[in-house]
């Protein structure tokens, strides 16, 4: 009956650590996401907010999504786009056949609160999309579905589910939602996509018997349908989508051929790729393997 995915811990620079969820040995994709990472919430003081900046590095053939639920950053890219991006907002930023951004956290406020919290998922371009022009879109949080009763909240961040759709714009079908329910509140998972799956944030869920803790994704099978039942107050993500295919993956590079992903290595350490015209003193160098 389905599968859990337990994170695995990954430093991405100077301390900031994430949980890695996808891709999993056992289940690399989910529909269309490739890659699932959940950072923080961590805190830091304003003067050492610099130390975990993620210096300008490059992309190809997928699209990533930055979710914050608390926090801060700023995004540059060699688009020439800089774009800071709040809590509930979205910044979907189609690679196709190469991108260059930088994530940093300018302002002094980024760790404040509850810290720093960002999920950050990649989806991999269909076979015909995967060359096309690299484009960023930002979408503030007043343009995002919501709904609610009984104890449930949802935001609808991207594609179609429980009748309401996004207006992020997207390359194949998919779903992605961020879900809040209080104690014994019930949610059935949306329908019409072949793979589906729930990552737990914070709080308790039972899902078909089975308990699910924090920070772990509870992957379901084509046939199941089972409720989500809160055993104290949950925040959830639920996505999915239809397959596009196998996907080869290297360091940040997705593309459905491998001579593909060579192609990008060679042109990274080559310095082939357009660095971001507004943070361009520094990059981050193709990793050894």
């Amino acid at each position: 009956m389905g599968l859990i995915i337990e994170p695995r811990p990954h430093d991405l620079g100077h301390g900031l650590l994430v949980k890695r969820v996808l891709p999993f040995v056992r289940h690399r994709m989910v529909g269309p996401f490739i890659f699932y990472d959940h950072a923080g919430p961590t805190a830091l003081p304003p003067e050492e907010r610099h130390r975990v900046d993620v210096r300008p590095h490059p992309h190809i053939g997928l699209a990533t999504i930055s979710y914050l639920l608390s926090g801060k950053l700023m995004h540059r890219d060699s688009l020439g786009i800089t774009q800071a991006i709040l809590p509930g907002e979205v910044n979907w930023m189609t690679a196709g056949r190469g991108i260059v951004h930088s994530e940093r956290f300018d302002d002094p406020a980024s760790f404040d609160g509850p810290g720093l919290e960002l999920l950050q998922s990649w989806v991999a371009l269909p076979k015909e999309e995967e060359e096309t022009a690299p484009a960023f879109d930002h979408y503030d949080v007043s343009r995002l579905p919501e709904a609610g009763d009984e104890g449930r909240w949802l935001r609808l961040i991207a594609g179609s589910a429980y009748g309401l759709t996004s207006p992020v714009r997207t390359r194949s079908p998919l779903f992605y939602l961020h879900l809040e329910l209080e104690p014994g509140a019930r949610a059935s998972l949306p329908q019409g996509y072949s793979e589906r799956a729930a990552y737990l944030v914070r709080g308790s869920l039972e899902i078909g018997g089975e308990r699910l803790a924090a920070g772990t994704m509870r992957v379901f099978d084509a046939d199941e349908s089972p409720d989500i039942a809160a055993l104290e107050p949950s925040t959830v993500m639920l996505l999915g989508g239809e397959p596009v295919g196998e996907r080869f993956i290297f360091w940040n590079f997705v593309s459905s051929r491998r001579e593909r992903i060579e192609q990008a290595k060679a042109d990274w350490a080559a310095g082939r790729f357009a660095l971001p015209p507004h943070d361009n003193a520094e990059f981050i160098p193709l990793p050894a393997s």
